[in-house]
């Protein structure tokens, strides 16, 4: 896997463990993972990652 530059979101927590981190993958893709475990990340699309951003803003999906 090439090196990823990771970048904490602007509304992420302090420095408790609470940071999601996005990166610019190949092929389209941006890959996300949370900071207290930062082995397991996820892929998805920018269009994907937008529509979970709008529903979770709009209220349409719980937050825990």
């Amino acid at each position: 896997m090439p090196q990823l530059t990771w970048q904490k979101s602007s509304f992420s927590g302090g420095g408790n463990g609470e940071c999601v981190e996005l990166a610019a993958a190949t092929a389209g893709h941006i890959r996300l993972r949370e900071s207290d475990e930062p082995h397991a990340i996820a892929t998805t699309t920018p269009h994907t990652l937008a529509g979970l951003l709008g529903a979770l803003k709009a209220g349409r999906i719980a937050r825990p």
